[in-house]
Parts: structure tokens; sequence; C-alpha cells
């Protein structure tokens, strides 16, 4: 079988993407919901986010003790380079608002958003 036991495959684009996120953390450690808050933006589905937890700790992307996320690289989210800005309707993927101009994260497996202004510095960890 190409999944986990839970039936999810690894190489699914949504855990890729999810995988890219977790890599560009900006913090020394977080609270596992936060973690679980900013993974949401890429699916709700409890069981992908599980598959993106355990494969980032695999990789050695993050470890995780006592309900703690330890990232390990420290490759951030650089606005001038690694976010676009795009004009349109757009609804933001965290919190669902109307938006004109989405922000969206460019990561080597894909693009992620699109997102407002607050919920951009949400997700790459700047507010």
């Amino acid at each position: 079988m190409n999944g986990d036991e839970r039936g999810v495959d690894p190489t699914d684009d949504r855990v890729e993407l999810g995988l890219a996120l977790l890599e560009r953390l900006e913090h020394e450690s977080l609270p596992l919901p936060d973690v679980v808050d900013r993974i949401e933006t890429v699916t709700a589905d409890p069981t992908v986010t599980r598959t993106i937890l355990d494969q980032a700790e695999l990789r050695g992307i993050i470890e995780r003790e006592d309900g703690i996320v330890r990232p390990k690289s420290r490759q951030y989210v650089r606005f001038d380079r690694d976010v676009i800005t795009k004009e349109g309707e757009f609804a933001c993927r965290r919190c669902g608002s109307g938006l004109s101009t989405g922000y969206f994260i460019d990561l080597e497996s894909g693009e992620l958003g699109p997102y407002g202004s607050s919920c951009i510095r949400k997700v790459t960890g700047r507010e």
C-alpha cells in the first residue's frame, strides 16, 4: 500500500504543501494547536493533518514532545520573495473573509492561499 495505516498517501499534494509550510515556521517552538491551525489552511481533514505531522517528524522537519512542536529548519517565508499578491475576488483560506487582494505563499510544492493581510501574517508566524 502506498499510504500510511490510515489510507493517506504521504505524496498527496496536501501533505506536501503542509510539509512545505511546516518547513517555514518561524518559531523556536509552538503549541500543537497553533501548528494545527496553520495546517488547517492546507486541509481540514484530520487524517491528512495527522499524516502531515507524522511525515514532518519522520522527515526531520519538526520534533514533537508533550504538545510542543519544534521546527528544525530555519527557512522562513520572506515576504519580498515568497509571498505573491493578486488582485481579484477571493475568500481567505484561513478565515473565509472576502478579499479583493489575496496573498499567496509560493512554496516549492505549490502555491498556498489566498489569505487576507492579517491571516498571511498569522500563517507565516509574523503575528
